[in-house]
């Protein structure tokens, strides 16, 4: 069976929260207010702020999603390509690219799963160069999302997507990676044979060290 390399988004291919570096480009589409920006917890935990426990993140998740009624989808794969060149890509870190090809020269595939909404996961990911990407989904009707979540890619629901994909592609999971900063990534990286930390977080930081796994500290 082949092997692939999961790899996280925030904090871990890129240097922070990919949905805060957008919010100003969705602000100016109309998708939030000023008030959104300021006080929504789509802001705060859909893209997984450190520290925060899973319920909080699901419960945030979810209700990120309804911010997304009545927006095309159309226009977010629009919104997120406009924004990768002056945006996004500045804030790739070498060190992920580096390890994509890799893991490539073995042979293997590789992808990016992350909690955000899988319109940009997607577009981010193949830009890079990966072979694709895992995302949260927002129930789509006519080509509009309704705010209606359908997958949640955090927390246990990424570790159960990662093994779909993994019965769905054929992949050995005892002989994947899986890379990630957050504890709340945890079941994700249990899911593989070979978890690694990056720029972890306090408490992955301390369950990596009793567990062994390898921890690795890409550059600000």
């Amino acid at each position: 069976m082949a092997a692939a390399a999961f790899f996280d988004l925030d904090r871990t291919v890129i240097r922070r929260s990919s949905v805060l570096a957008l919010a100003g480009s969705f602000r100016r589409r109309g998708l939030i207010s000023r008030l959104d920006l300021v006080k929504s917890a789509f802001w705060q935990a859909l893209f997984i702020a450190r520290g925060a426990s899973a319920e909080r993140v699901r419960a945030a998740a979810e209700d990120g999603m309804k911010i997304l009624a009545g927006f095309s989808v159309a226009d977010m794969r629009s919104l997120v390509g406009d924004s990768m060149e002056p945006v996004l890509r500045p804030l790739v870190y070498d060190e992920p690219l580096h390890l994509l090809r890799r893991h490539r020269e073995r042979g293997e595939k590789v992808f990016i799963v992350s909690a955000t909404l899988q319109e940009i996961v997607e577009h981010i990911a193949g830009d890079l160069g990966f072979d694709g990407a895992i995302g949260s989904t927002c129930e789509v009707v006519d080509g509009v999302y309704t705010g209606r979540s359908l997958r949640a890619a955090h927390g246990e629901g990424k570790a159960a997507a990662v093994r779909e994909l993994a019965a769905a592609e054929g992949f050995d999971l005892a002989e994947c990676t899986a890379y990630s900063d957050s504890y709340s990534d945890v079941p994700f990286l249990e899911a593989v044979g070979h978890p690694v930390a990056v720029n972890p977080d306090r408490k992955l930081r301390r369950i990596a060290r009793a567990r062994g796994w390898p921890v690795m500290d890409f550059a600000a």
